[in-house]
Parts: C-alpha cells; sequence; structure tokens
C-alpha cells in the first residue's frame, strides 16, 4: 500500500477513537467477512495475513486478493453481481477492524476528531486499492505462465525494495492467485531456477534479472 500519510498512526486512532469502529479476532482459516451479505463494509487488518476467496457453483477455488498488515478490504470495493461466493478467510490470527461505510457521511455523536480525517484520507486509501487491483489485473492478463510468475516476483520486489524476499503464500495457493495450473507452475518455476532468472530456498525467492 503506497499512500501519503502515516498508516499504522491512521489505524491506532482509527480503532480508538471512533465508537462505531467494531474490532474482531479471526482464528487460522476462520471466515471474517463474506461479501454475499452486501454489509458494505470497509475494513482494515491490523494484524495477520488473509486471503479473499471465490468459489464457483463447481467449488472451485480461486484467490482473488491477498491482504496483509494494514490492508483494507470489504463489501464497498466490490459489487456482487453474481452467485459466485466471495469470502475473506484468515491464514493465521488475524485482528480485524470493521466500519461501516455509510457511516462516513454522518458525524459521530461525540463528533470525534477522527471522523474528519477519515473522510479526507478514505479518497487516498481508496486510491491506493483501486491502483492494487490494477496491478492484479495486469498479472492476470499476461499470457504465459512464465511471464505471470516473472511479474509477480518483480511487483513482490519492488514493495520489499530487495531483490530477495518470501512468498506470503505457499505453491498451491500462489497457482490458485495466478490462476493457473499448479503443476504446470512448478515445471516453469524449475525451469527459470535452471535458466538462471530466480534462486529459491523454501518460500524465498532471489531475482537474478535485472
Amino acid at each position: 500500500m503506497d499512500i501519503n500519510f502515516d498508516i499504522n498512526q491512521f489505524v491506532q486512532k482509527f480503532e480508538n477513537c471512533c465508537h462505531k469502529v467494531q474490532k474482531k479476532t479471526f482464528s487460522k482459516n476462520e471466515v471474517i467477512t463474506s461479501y454475499i451479505k452486501k454489509r458494505n463494509q470497509f475494513c482494515i487488518l491490523v494484524n495477520g495475513n488473509a486471503d479473499l476467496v471465490r468459489y464457483d457453483l463447481n467449488g472451485n477455488r480461486t484467490i482473488v486478493e491477498h491482504f496483509s498488515k494494514n490492508d483494507v478490504f470489504g463489501e464497498v470495493f466490490y459489487t456482487i453481481t453474481t452467485n459466485n461466493e466471495l469470502l475473506v478467510e484468515a491464514r493465521e490470527k488475524c485482528i480485524v477492524l470493521f466500519y461501516g461505510y455509510n457511516d462516513i457521511r454522518h458525524k459521530c455523536r461525540n463528533n470525534c476528531k477522527f471522523h474528519q480525517d477519515l473522510s479526507e484520507d478514505l479518497p487516498e486509501l481508496i486510491l491506493s486499492k483501486v491502483t492494487d487491483l490494477n496491478m492484479r489485473i495486469e498479472l492476470l492478463t499476461k499470457r504465459s505462465i512464465r511471464d505471470k510468475l516473472i511479474g509477480y516476483f518483480t511487483m513482490l520486489s519492488t514493495r520489499n525494495l530487495n531483490k530477495t524476499f518470501s512468498l506470503p503464500f505457499s505453491l498451491t495457493d500462489l497457482a490458485d492467485y495466478l490462476s493457473i495450473d499448479r503443476s504446470a507452475m512448478m515445471r516453469e518455476l524449475k525451469l527459470l531456477k535452471d535458466d538462471g532468472f530466480i534462486e529459491k530456498n523454501g518460500n524465498k525467492i532471489t531475482l537474478l534479472y535485472k
């Protein structure tokens, strides 16, 4: 998330300064929220990792987005137009703040200062979210498995400001996230290593190309 204000300070104020904010804790694999209920929620992940997962009518699973500390998510960012179920699932213990998007237009009874800050900072948070979604679309529109893997690795390297980084997924989840066959992905990973594009040690990847 690339924003121009202190996101950690923002989250602390969000958690402590408005009585309308709900704070909840979730265990690994627990469902944090379901988008099909259309509660128009705005959520912030305070700690942990979570995935937005789609299950189609045949039970096929796709990871739509991955969320880490301070990421925003919620029904407010998606219009559900199909019967496919969208769930946010905790990948580990997670702490999440929930806020009704409609409450942004209504001042709190105690007129908290944070409500004004939220109104000012929210457009930038939404713009950052749109940027992340555009990057996801760019990954999915790449034609080959190799291009998808290299594009994703380059994105992680840029975010971490380091050519060595840890994958936030298991390899099975990475295949789901990139919408590719896991066996074909494993073959391509081996080829990337053999061709000198990457080094792989467990879930750590080092980019060897410029």
